[in-house]
């Protein structure tokens, strides 16, 4: 059987990926704190035929080799911390954050995930939590008399009480970061988890020991452009068809040898 077919078809494989990668971002592209992901791909093993700088004769040494490639697969699917941009709501509990970092969700079997989306709500007991209702960590209680609720670029929190003229301290956002963000796992919801890869996470201050500062009534969009999936899109989809018809032709040339007539 023909080297090709196998090659092509972990070509056309890799691309199938590919394809759902970029539809997936596609489809966050106005989800907020998204980050985009690429797709990162790799040859194969080779078949060796003839070893490079084996020898023809005595005293003659040959070159090059002769290898033959067995295709490519994915070797990683990376996602991108690019910033997103910002979109200004007015909300007091939209946040962004200027740089690195991750907000802190606790979730409900008690593991802390991560997330760059804070478009945060208050629940009926007047924790600020995420659309899920997940608490953020650490918790922050909004007093249920509270007319104007302020967020500074080091995350202090600051709520100014009904006849009342002078805010008062209630809580501090902390941020977290790691040294490899592109190995957090996702878990859905925009939410990220900690992995080996990722390391463990470093919580502190905003705006303190390499955390970005916090910006109060806005959100940060996904980065994903629209213009450059839809060329990554084109390309994948040529590249598949490329490969579809290495099959083709392979199969092509099969068929003429199954056909020779002595």
């Amino acid at each position: 059987m023909m080297r090709a077919l196998w090659s092509a078809a972990s070509g056309m494989s890799a691309q199938e990926l590919n394809v759902d990668t970029i539809a997936n971002n596609l489809a966050n592209v106005n989800t907020t704190g998204y980050k985009k992901q690429r797709v990162e791909f790799q040859d194969l093993m080779y078949e060796t035929l003839r070893e490079a700088g084996s020898a023809a004769a005595e005293g003659v040494q040959i070159p090059t080799g002769i290898q033959v490639g067995l295709g490519s697969r994915t070797a990683a699917t990376r996602k991108l911390f690019a910033q997103g941009t910002f979109q200004e709501t007015g909300n007091p509990l939209d946040m962004v954050i200027e740089g690195d970092g991750f907000f802190q969700v606790l979730q409900p079997d008690g593991t802390v995930a991560y997330t760059r989306a804070g478009a945060f709500k208050i629940d009926s007991a007047g924790n600020v939590v995420t659309a899920d209702g997940f608490l953020i960590e650490p918790p922050l209680v909004i007093p249920s008399d509270a007319t104007s609720i302020s967020v500074g670029s080091d995350g202090t929190v600051s709520a100014t009480a009904s006849g009342q003229t002078d805010p008062q301290t209630i809580g501090q956002m902390q941020l977290a970061r790691f040294a490899n963000p592109a190995g957090l796992r996702n878990l859905g919801h925009s939410l990220l988890g900690a992995t080996a890869a990722s390391g463990e996470p470093t919580t502190g201050q905003a705006g303190m020991e390499g955390m970005g500062s916090i910006a109060q009534g806005m959100l940060e969009m996904s980065n994903v452009k629209v213009v450059e999936e839809m060329v990554n899109m084109i390309t994948a989809q040529r590249a598949y068809e490329a490969n579809s018809q290495a099959i083709r032709i392979a199969d092509q040339m099969l068929e003429i040898a199954n056909n020779t007539r002595r």
